[in-house]
């Protein structure tokens, strides 16, 4: 799957607009749109182009920091202030930052490869079916980049064609960029396939369309459609192809990608020789393709000093809530040791703890004067979800690890808050226990029955930390909640600068506001 998902369809990786100048001049070599959108196999690598957008720098990196260190699970003491005050301080001075911007251009470059195949796959004399599926995927994909940018920038364009140089769209609101997701979403249910080969495993599915479109309804607080969508993968049709896997840790290792608790992974692969922080290069066609990024570069910005640089790291906070309840057999939740380095990944202690083949006191972080963390770096804690100890003793820059966006675990978890949102608590216990007994613990319908409506919630809450934490889905969380607030100060001092009304969403980047007047700031930027 991998393989056929970094082939780049060059044509297809066309920039949403450039500037021509008196020196340019046209290729010759390069292929049109008019040429290229021909046959069967042109639909197919430009569908694969759109997969390779999550290869970019911003989706298969920054993404993360605004999911995890933005929230309250994660802090940053990078030496670069600005990574500090964008995901950790609610300080934005440059609204064109690429630290910021670059999610809102990643995005829309996936959005334009949809909108190519959308407007020229429908039109190729091909398999009836395939077309179908390549259209699926291609919507699904659009749906999935508008979903994050109406998470993160709230009120964006909508484009739902090609771009032209003649395009100024208007703003939209945060619900009619997720009711644009919906419709794609939608869509993409009624042709993609419940499942595929073995050489396409990773590609969109029926199953990842309907959990997208149960996670758009729940941030749209519409909860009786979230539980129709979510039922699909639960106990309707596709009940069958998803389960909770034995191993808790496997969900996070590149040796055991799309397993049964997979929904949607961005397929990564490692280039050894990459040489571009993008999937498309520098355009020089010696240099491509085979100097491209097809994997992310999270791994070294999480992992530990002096494996990599610790721009992101976690509060110990997690593990406390982690540690209040124990397994049936008394002993520690082992979802700790799989999402967390720190002094006690092994609970026997620092001397057992191991770093990348190290012990965690051989690293002597308690008494290192030059950590930015200070002396006391025994209260250190880092992500380990994303990262390769598992594999090696150090970190590449681009990772072949698949980020699981979506996990059959956190549809569980949704649904179960969908019920108890629509008045159904009692029904919703058996959902919280499949996650529970995966990890050891008691049932909840054990622990705690009878629990009301706000109650359970509150339990929820806590079982979305302890299951899905630092895996990017706490902002949405907060969102849906909403708990955005300055009051999550207590959890992470960055939040005591947070504004409601302003800190919900990104500034809109301020080049993309002198070019189109149609585009309105966000409010209070």
């Amino acid at each position: 799957m991998k393989s056929k998902l970094i082939i780049i369809a060059l044509t297809a990786l066309i920039v949403t607009s450039c500037k021509k100048t008196e020196l340019d001049i046209v290729n010759p070599n390069q292929a049109t749109t008019q040429q290229f959108w021909k046959t069967g196999a042109d639909a197919q690598q430009g569908v694969n182009a759109i997969y390779s957008t999550y290869h970019r720098g911003s989706l298969g990196r920054w993404m993360h920091f605004l999911t995890i260190v933005r929230a309250d699970e994660g802090f940053s003491t990078s030496p670069a202030p600005w990574i500090r005050n964008y995901f950790d301080q609610f300080k934005y001075d440059n609204y064109n930052d690429g630290l910021i911007s670059g999610l809102w251009g990643d995005c829309y470059i996936g959005i334009n490869r949809c909108n190519q195949v959308l407007d020229n796959v429908t039109s190729i004399q091909m398999d009836a079916t395939v077309k179908s599926q390549l259209l699926g995927e291609a919507k699904l994909m659009r749906g999935l980049f508008y979903y994050i940018l109406g998470q993160h920038y709230g009120n964006v364009p909508i484009l739902i064609h090609a771009s032209t140089p003649t395009d100024y769209p208007a703003t939209s609101t945060q619900e009619q960029v997720y009711n644009q997701a919906i419709t794609d979403f939608t869509d993409a249910s009624t042709v993609l396939p419940d499942s595929y080969d073995a050489n396409n495993k990773g590609r969109a599915t029926k199953g990842a369309a309907y959990g997208m479109l149960g996670k758009v309804y729940m941030q749209l607080r519409k909860y009786e459609l979230a539980k129709t969508a979510f039922k699909w993968l639960i106990d309707g049709p596709g009940a069958a192809l998803y389960s909770l896997t034995p191993n808790y840790r496997s969900n996070f290792l590149e040796t055991s990608e799309n397993n049964s608790e997979s929904v949607f992974e961005f397929q990564n692969a490692a280039n050894p020789i990459d040489s571009y922080d993008n999937d498309a290069g520098d355009g020089n066609p010696n240099n491509t393709p085979d100097k491209l990024n097809y994997g992310t570069s999270i791994p070294p910005f999480f992992a530990p000093r002096p494996i990599g640089f610790t721009d992101g790291q976690a509060h110990r906070w997690l593990v406390w809530e982690m540690l209040k309840e124990n397994q049936v057999n008394g002993q520690r939740d082992s979802r700790i040791e799989a999402s967390f380095l720190y002094d006690s990944t092994d609970v026997k202690g620092p001397e057992f703890t191991m770093v990348y083949g190290r012990s965690w006191n051989s690293l002597n972080y308690s008494n290192d004067k030059n950590d930015p963390i200070g002396v006391a770096t025994n209260n250190t804690v880092y992500l380990r979800k994303f990262l390769d100890d598992a594999t090696m003793n150090g970190e590449v820059f681009h990772s072949g690890n698949n980020y699981r966006y979506l996990r059959y675990a956190d549809i569980l978890l949704l649904y179960a808050e969908a019920m108890n949102a629509t008045g159904q608590t009692a029904q919703a216990y058996p959902f919280v226990d499949k996650v529970r007994l995966r990890a050891g613990l008691s049932a909840l319908s054990i622990t705690m029955p009878g629990l009301n409506q706000q109650a359970f919630l509150l339990q929820l809450k806590h079982e979305r930390i302890t299951e899905l934490s630092c895996e990017g889905h706490r902002w949405e969380d907060l969102a849906r909640w909403g708990d955005l607030k300055p009051t999550l100060g207590s959890n992470d001092a960055g939040f005591n600068n947070f504004i409601v009304g302003k800190n919900e969403f990104l500034p809109i980047p301020l080049f993309e506001l002198d070019i189109n007047p149609n585009l309105k700031q966000n409010p209070n930027y």
